[in-house]
């Protein structure tokens, strides 16, 4: 699929560039083209490619999208970024919160489909661990949930995976939940049609 093809499927969310394995370069192209959102796995990468474009005032958001270390918590902190969307539990929540001098965009993430491989709160716990950091967190604003369907090529299983965490996100709203975070390469056209706002595309686009 074409850049042109992926920019219309996604005209009416929010685009993240999950640019784990691209350097900055490449970044600030894909920037040229209309993607002013991307992801990092790494906070090291982050730091790095952040520092080499601020320098051009490209005005990036960045995202931080991977598993969150607690040896890596003032690092994180330190890049400031638009929207930490891994956060996945009470625990890492209360660290962050802690060491935080601003307040940080934070997603919940939600292990919807219940693998061992995957990080995040359980589905059914998710409401209630949502409102605790809400409670207890006072400096992360949560702003909605992330997820990542099931590794599967079944594609009415990764349907109902996103149907689920939609439905989760749906509950959340009236908590100020604005942002459901959800597909990416491979299934993101499944999860725009199950409610998706925003998605976090990689190998797709960084061919």
């Amino acid at each position: 699929m074409d850049l042109e093809n992926i920019l219309k499927l996604t005209q009416n969310i929010r685009l993240v560039g999950a640019s784990k394995y691209v350097d900055a370069a490449s970044i600030k192209n894909f920037h040229k083209l209309g993607i002013k959102e991307f992801g990092e796995n790494h906070i090291q990468a982050l730091k790095t490619k952040k520092e080499e474009l601020d320098k051009e005032n490209l005005n990036i958001k960045w995202h931080f999208i991977g598993n969150l270390q607690s040896n890596k918590i003032n690092l994180l902190i330190r890049q400031k970024p638009h929207l930490w969307q891994s956060c996945n539990g009470i625990k890492i929540a209360k660290l962050v919160d802690k060491k935080l001098d601003y307040t940080l965009d934070t997603l919940l993430e939600i292990n919807i489909a219940k693998e061992d491989s995957k990080q995040g709160i359980q589905p059914d716990k998710a409401l209630e661990e949502y409102l605790q950091i809400q409670e207890e967190c006072p400096r992360l604003n949560l702003c909605g949930i992330m997820c990542m369907a099931s590794h599967s090529d079944d594609k009415k299983q990764i349907a109902k995976d996103f149907e689920q965490a939609y439905k989760i996100y749906e509950n959340l709203k009236k908590y100020k939940a604005t942002i459901c975070s959800m597909g990416m390469s491979n299934d993101f056209e499944i999860a725009i049609k199950c409610g998706s706002n925003m998605v976090r595309l990689g190998s797709i686009l960084f061919k």
